[in-house]
């Protein structure tokens, strides 16, 4: 397979209600998209970025010039013909993962459509459907959060997330604990917005019988996460921390976490989202993976990845109408807390091209 260039593209998808976070309100989804150009398929990739850098250093502009004038030439240089190559060849570059998790996922979806293998075949995986977990945003009141978790529960998702900050954490749970009973499993996501002096605090949500707490402090502090894993009951899983295999091997040899939320875009790749679920496996380590309200082209990757063995716990792997009226591609449907695993040939889907050409707002074609 010969690359011969890459599209970007950013497109403005809507959400259909606001989605708060300890880092801020989305309600529009800023999203870059890559279309690998071959002389035997085309690929699409799904950069993960925010229009900010409050997730992660990354932001989309950022991503938009590294992309153009340092990644996308170095793949050209290297006469890269699959998505194997695509690591090496960035490995010069530091940083930036999201950026070259997108190249590498377009790289991948048209070398896998060319030989008609499927993404969850080429990642190893053993399931057909794989569960469905939803992420709840902060709310304005707690009888707001009552009424959004009650419709997720009607609709029939498995688990519930509830992304929590300083001043809305201890209340809003216990009044969903008291609400939908023991047995709702359920987990909370604090995005990195506490600090180890909160500890004796965070040890407040032992008694709801939480599955875990979601990185609650810094990216960068896992000896601060190991001390919190000494204090508090509930198991630490690690999100913005865990940016590759390296990093969590480290943060399971120090203890520091106990589960470990796998994003592909955040660690650099799917592939290196399976050495790092081959990593925790090995450990004993649950996994699950976590979302970053992708389109259905990185919903479709995800669910692929989901349905790795390693995967025991349901990941942020909601429908597509969790977050969108339409989606860009066809949509993911729950069918009884399940999505179904894609087989076709690679990503298994493509963009509606009419919705796609309505949504779009830059674009740009890069020839090798």
């Amino acid at each position: 397979m010969k690359l011969t260039g890459f599209e970007l593209r950013r497109v403005a998808m809507p959400l259909v209600a606001p989605f708060r976070t300890s880092f801020g309100t989305q309600v529009e989804r800023d999203i870059l998209l890559l279309r690998a150009l071959t002389d035997q398929a085309e690929g699409w990739g799904e950069c993960v970025t925010l229009p900010d850098p409050v997730y992660s250093s990354e932001y989309v502009d950022g991503a938009v010039d590294v992309l153009r004038r340092h990644l996308i030439p170095a793949l050209a240089r290297a006469a890269v013909d699959g998505a194997v190559a695509v690591g090496s060849a960035l490995e010069p570059y530091r940083g930036h993962r999201m950026a070259k998790a997108a190249l590498e996922m377009a790289v991948l979806d048209a070398e896998l459509r060319s030989i008609g293998r499927s993404w969850a075949r080429e990642l190893g995986a053993v399931h057909d459907r794989v569960p469905c977990g939803v992420s709840v945003g902060i709310q304005d009141s707690i009888d707001q959060l009552l009424a959004v978790v009650g419709g997720y529960v009607e609709a029939g998702y498995v688990r519930i997330k509830l992304k929590i900050e300083p001043g809305w954490d201890i209340e809003p749970v216990r009044a969903v604990r008291r609400q939908f009973g023991d047995d709702l499993p359920l987990q909370v996501d604090a995005n990195a917005a506490y600090s180890l002096s909160d500890a004796r605090h965070l040890a407040q949500l032992d008694q709801f019988g939480l599955w875990l707490i979601e990185q609650p402090l810094a990216e960068d502090d896992l000896l601060g996460h190991a001390d919190l894993a000494r204090i508090v009951r509930t198991p630490i899983c690690l999100d913005e921390s865990i940016v590759s295999a390296q990093s969590a091997a480290a943060a399971i040899r120090l203890g520091a976490t106990a589960v470990i939320n796998i994003k592909p875009g955040r660690v650099g790749g799917y592939l290196e989202a399976r050495r790092i679920h081959d990593l925790a496996r090995a450990n004993g380590v649950p996994v699950w993976c976590g979302g970053m309200i992708e389109s259905g082209l990185g919903r479709a990757a995800n669910v692929a990845l989901a349905a790795l063995p390693g995967f025991t716990l349901p990941g942020d792997v909601s429908a597509s109408d969790r977050f969108y009226r339409q989606d860009l591609t066809e949509p993911f449907v729950m069918v009884d807390g399940h999505l179904a695993v894609p087989d076709r040939p690679g990503l298994g889907v493509t963009p509606d091209p009419v919705l796609l050409a309505r949504l779009t707002r830059w674009q740009e074609l890069i020839e090798f």
